[in-house]
């Protein structure tokens, strides 16, 4: 089951359902908080990206993304040995010549074994 979940306008904090408040200023716009001290922040004019709790400022400052880094996995080169002893039935010379030549006489001579 997926729940859909708001963002908080000051710290860009998930709010899930059921939680959080919103306010609707008199020209029409809302905002939504995840709690009331977001909200005074809000409505005291202070900068979320100097407040180093919020989103924002981690975001900019590159906060946590070190642990991103660590999940990802590490990208292993593979050498082919193919290259250096070639295949059964081809040698090394007889690859390095078929990896040159062009694609439209591949083509060519792929169209001719089907006929």
């Amino acid at each position: 089951m997926v729940v859909k979940t708001e963002t908080c306008t000051f710290s860009n904090f998930r709010i899930y359902p059921g939680h959080g408040c919103l306010y609707i200023r008199t020209d029409g716009k809302s905002f939504r908080f995840i709690n009331a001290k977001n909200e005074a922040s809000f409505h005291m004019k202070r900068n979320p990206r100097k407040l180093n709790w919020t989103l924002f400022y981690r975001r900019l400052r590159k906060k946590g993304t070190q642990e991103d880094q660590l999940k990802k996995a590490k990208k292993r080169v593979i050498s082919t040995s193919v290259l250096s002893r070639g295949i059964q039935g081809m040698t090394i010379e007889e690859l390095k010549n078929k990896t040159s030549e062009g694609k439209e006489r591949r083509k060519a001579m792929r169209e001719a074994t089907v006929r």
